[in-house]
This record gives C-alpha cells, structure tokens and sequence, in this order.
C-alpha cells in the first residue's frame, strides 16, 4: 500500500502522524508555520502521510493497528530508507511512534508526542471533565449545523474555530468509518510501545491539562522510558492543544529541534 503524502523542504526527515480520523492536515496545520514562519527552519525535508482510512489513503482489507503499522514501515522505507530521521506523532499517531522506536531506535533522532496515548483504552485513562475555560462572543453563534467543534474545545475562539476548520474539519468529513470501526476492534499493537531498552534520543511530550481524551496523567509514567523527555502539561489547552496553545506549542516543538540538532554527529 503507497499512502497519500505531502512534503515540503529538503535535508533531514522528519515523519509526522496525525491522530485517529483526521489526516496529515492536522499535523501540517500546526507544524508548517514553525518550519516556514518568519524565523524559520530550514535543513528539515518534512513527510506528512495520511493513515490507512483516513484522508486519502485507503484501508484496503486492513483490520487492526498492526496493519496501520506495516504500512508505515513501508511508507518509511520508500521514502526514508535507512537514513536517520526525526519523529512526530499526534495521539494515536503518537501511539504508533512509541511503537516505532522500539523498532528503529537508532534510525530515529528524535520523539515528539502530542498529547500522544498514554493508555489505550479510553475505559482505563485518567481523564479530566471537558471544559471550556476561554470564549468570545458570537463563535458559538457561527458554526454550522453538525459542526463538533464544541466537543473537545477548550478554547472556543474565532481564531481556534478557523485552525480546526481548516485542519481537523476536512480530514473528518472523509474518514472511511466504517474501515475504521473493524480497525479499531484490534487496536492495540503486537509489540507494545516501551517494550524495549529505554530510548535516549531528546523527546517531547506535551498533553492539554484539560484534555478529556487522552488525557495529562498516564503519560507521565512514559518518563522512565525517555530519559531525555521534556514532559509539559499546557493550562487552557485540550485535545487540540495546538490549535489552543499555538505560541508556547511552537516554542516547545523549536527547543526540542534545537536539543536534537545538538546531539546529531555531525553538530
């Protein structure tokens, strides 16, 4: 299976996965405007691949996250091969990073996860109740019948309806539910993320303290597994976190780039 991709810049790779439903909008939404914004990053040849089932990557017969996974890999051998690269994953996409570092711990340079799965089953996660903590006037007003925004927002602005309309709506809108309904009953992965030795490479792990999907807590006890992680937890900030926290989400995604350009050899 060859999944539906973007790219944009040349040198190192980096690989972004989106979470469960969207597709690889949501990762380019947030991360484009760090790599291309008035201080920009050059140096990073960014892939943005939409999952199996969801944008325009078809499920085919895949039934379970271990195939998600193999198509991973292979998207990852055509288009990275064995050069090393840079890793980004956001809640479920996160998931299947932490898998893939036990597989390719040395291939990867670096982790980031946002707000990744810390536990899988959503019936077993400390979760905290949705709440909404900042508005403006007239936004609720603005959206259109059927729009969930409301759902996981935290922070229900003009400027957050725009970013979630533009990066999540879309990829939702063409979801293949019904692939993902059959994916979903065998979720979890064979090899189970933190299944190997602790990886050392600089990590990012950074959760909305009122996310009521994935949560802020049982992501803390990933700690031991990455003893180079910079583990934030972002008041005001849900599931969405960086829709909601764009700023300081740039801030912390530029630091930990900075921390790994400084273990790379040839630095």
């Amino acid at each position: 299976m060859t999944l539906h991709h973007v790219s944009f810049g040349d040198g190192v790779p980096v690989l972004a996965l989106h979470g469960w439903t969207p597709d690889h909008r949501l990762m380019t939404g947030c991360l484009e405007p760090i790599f291309t914004g008035p201080s920009a990053l050059p140096g990073y040849r960014r892939l943005y691949p939409d999952l199996p089932g969801m944008g325009r990557s078809p499920a085919g017969d895949i039934d379970s996250s271990d195939g998600i996974m193999a198509a991973v890999r292979a998207f990852i051998d055509e288009q990275i091969g064995d050069e090393p690269f840079v890793l980004i994953g956001e809640s479920y996409g996160g998931y299947l990073a932490r898998g893939l570092v036990v597989e390719r711990p040395e291939q990867i340079l670096g982790i980031g996860l946002i707000c990744p799965i810390g536990t899988l089953w959503h019936k077993d996660r400390k979760l905290p109740e949705h709440v909404v903590l900042r508005s403006e006037p007239g936004v609720l007003e603005s959206l259109t019948e059927g729009e969930d925004f409301t759902e996981l927002a935290v922070v229900q602005t003009a400027d957050a309806l725009a970013a979630y309309r533009a990066d999540v709506a879309p990829g939702l809108e063409v979801a293949d539910t019904a692939a993902l309904e059959r994916i979903q009953k065998n979720w979890a992965l064979s090899t189970a993320p933190e299944s190997g030795p602790p990886y050392d490479g600089p990590s990012l792990i950074v959760c909305g303290r009122q996310d009521a999907v994935t949560g802020y807590e049982d992501q803390f006890g990933l700690l031991p597994h990455y003893p180079r992680a910079t583990y934030a937890v972002l008041d005001v900030a849900g599931h969405n976190l960086q829709l909601e926290q764009p700023a300081l989400f740039g801030a912390l995604i530029r630091e930990w780039l900075q921390r790994l350009s400084w273990s790379e050899p040839s630095a």
